[in-house]
């Protein structure tokens, strides 16, 4: 069932390249693989991360640039090394990776926490759901991202909820916790705010064990130690590149201070504008002028100050700014601004599944619905294992409701939220045939 499952996804994703094709363009919410193509280029001429021309979001010709995800680069200009400048040929390679890991990744963390036939839903939906299929062949961070995300999930909770054959926590389990949450951080690296988060729940599922098989906190603080110095490693040399190129301190990338104070500004005033229209004025004319003349890293570092400043100086309205970004990151309806494409997959894709997701929440949940986390068939989450999803959930939600969104920022958090349509309609499924077996009426509720 579950390889069936994987060449469906295979079938889709492989369309998708295809039709995307062997040409870069920017399509509906895909523009930033103009950006990964040209840098691989510029990489593979020897030019280093710099651009011929004058680039997005503020970096001038031939100056060093740390917007833009290493890894996925690196990926790109391996592509590009082996094959040629074959867009067609990277978009392959990565619809297949997703095409498998995808469903895999869901099927596992699914049946761990709720039972092989959720799982089996779950690495189902995950296949076929449309936004998925879309980025899977587009040359952008989304897909490895949510892979990374998925590895880093199932890791932790097979680390500290093992299954039928799982085993115990280890060390090289920690360290591969690390790399797994390092690839997530070197695709984005907002995943940094959540790993605090993960270690303490790791911590708290951990030390919430059964007394005879609970790990000293010795033990628990030299796994976190080691998950840490792994992620630091793999960021070290971005960092140290970073440096040599801009000359003060850059951890890995240059992205969170143009956010902050581009999503912030008060042109928006309370009401967010995801994509400034062309009545606007641009992005590039919000940038005071008597800072256009910083590098990169030193601009990025003073949009971020000023957006703080933006805060401060009126929290009223930003509290208002960032509810009303909800609208955006939560849409699922089709709107005359958006392509005929873009409302249809996001209509079939989020708009269809989001009732299962809630569903599969709240029967996940337990009290919402039965009293019992099992009630209609679901298995018992071990060790909150169902808690560290709706941990993600909730701080990668609020992490973007209070910076900037799009609707393509919450595509990790749906690559979660399918394991719940998986959970929902496995539960209500077994509701129905329960009570149409017995004859009874059914629930109301």
């Amino acid at each position: 069932m579950l390889a069936g499952i994987m060449l469906l996804s295979l079938g889709l994703r492989l369309v998708s390249a295809f039709y995307q094709a062997n040409v870069i363009e920017a399509l509906p919410g895909v523009h930033d693989q103009v950006s990964y193509h040209t840098l691989a280029g510029r990489v593979l001429e020897g030019a280093g991360f710099s651009f011929g021309t004058d680039w997005w979001p503020a970096t001038r010709a031939g100056e060093p640039t740390a917007h833009w995800s290493y890894l996925y680069t690196l990926y790109m200009a391996l592509v590009y090394f082996l094959f040629g400048p074959n867009p067609l040929v990277a978009r392959l390679i990565q619809a297949a990776v997703a095409a498998v890991l995808h469903p895999w990744l869901s099927w596992r963390i699914g049946r761990r926490l709720f039972g092989d036939q959720a799982g089996l839903l779950a690495a189902l939906f995950a296949a076929v759901y449309g936004y998925f299929v879309y980025y899977a062949g587009t040359l952008m961070t989304e897909s490895f991202y949510i892979l990374a995300i998925l590895w880093v999930l199932d890791i932790a909770t097979g680390t500290a909820c093992p299954g039928p054959g799982e085993a115990a926590p280890s060390r090289p389990a920690w360290v591969r916790l690390g790399i797994a949450a390092g690839a997530a951080v070197l695709l984005r690296q907002v995943f940094l705010f959540f790993t605090p988060f993960l270690a303490g729940w790791l911590f708290y599922a951990l030390r919430g064990r059964d007394p005879r098989r609970r790990p000293p906190v010795r033990t628990l603080v030299m796994g976190g130690a080691t998950m840490f110095l792994v992620i630091g490693l793999m960021v070290l040399p971005w960092t140290i590149r970073n440096y040599s190129a801009f000359g003060r301190f850059v951890l890995l990338n240059t992205n969170a201070g143009f956010a902050f104070f581009w999503g912030n500004h008060p042109i928006h005033g309370t009401d967010f504008i995801p994509i400034l229209r062309e009545t606007d004025p641009s992005y590039g004319s919000l940038i005071p002028r008597e800072l256009r003349h910083l590098d990169e890293a030193a601009l990025d570092r003073e949009l971020l100050r000023m957006g703080i400043g933006f805060v401060t100086q009126d929290p009223a309205r930003y509290a208002l700014l960032s509810l009303s970004r909800a609208k955006e990151y939560f849409k699922f309806w089709p709107t005359p601004e958006s392509s005929r494409a873009s409302n249809v997959v996001r209509t079939l894709s989020f708009g269809l599944f989001l009732p299962l997701m809630v569903l599969g929440i709240l029967a996940a949940s337990g009290p919402c619905l039965g009293g019992q986390s099992n009630s209609g068939g679901l298995r018992s989450s071990p060790c909150d294992g169902h808690l560290l999803l709706l941990i993600f959930i909730t701080v990668y939600t609020l992490m973007h409701l209070l910076s900037w969104t799009l609707v393509r920022y919450r595509l990790p958090v749906d690559g979660i939220l399918v394991l719940y349509a998986g959970a929902g309609i496995h539960w209500l499924a077994n509701r129905l045939s329960v009570f149409g077996t017995l004859g009874l009426k059914r629930p109301i509720g």
